[in-house]
């Protein structure tokens, strides 16, 4: 079984770096009205990026293998938080958006559902604590 181990250190105020198991570093802090200064991701919200990022991940070596062009791609992730401590995203959207010429949409989809339904570790995390709502918008040009 694998595992995974990160080191987060605090560096300052309400700052921290945190690496992850190939050595790369981020740096997470908080906003200046919740003490912070401002200068690094908030955790919760880094949480979408995570989510975003690995389903980006899965949709991009999918296209990949299928031979599927595409000129750019982007994912919004958008999530509500409830209102009681400690607060958690119950609901998140994910909405996909691809841009080509002549986009090949049933292949794009399938690439899309097979990380949404299969590949996508972090999507199967959150959707032990929110509800998943996902839509891809193609941008043909």
């Amino acid at each position: 079984m694998a595992s995974h181990t990160v080191t987060t250190v605090w560096k300052e105020n309400m700052q921290f770096e945190t690496d992850n198991p190939s050595g790369h570093k981020v740096l997470i802090d908080t906003s200046e009205e919740n003490g912070g200064n401002n200068t690094g991701l908030g955790p919760k919200a880094m949480m979408l990026s995570s989510l975003a990022g690995c389903s980006g991940l899965d949709v991009v070596s999918l296209l990949k293998k299928m031979r599927v062009s595409i000129d750019d791609f982007k994912i919004e992730t958008s999530g509500e938080l409830t209102e009681e401590h400690p607060k958690y995203y119950d609901k998140v959207s994910v909405d996909y958006h691809f841009y080509g010429t002549n986009l090949n949409e049933d292949k794009i989809t399938k690439a899309v559902d097979l990380s949404i339904e299969k590949y996508c570790g972090v999507m199967e995390m959150f959707r032990k604590f929110a509800e998943i709502t996902t839509s891809i918008h193609f941008h043909n040009k």
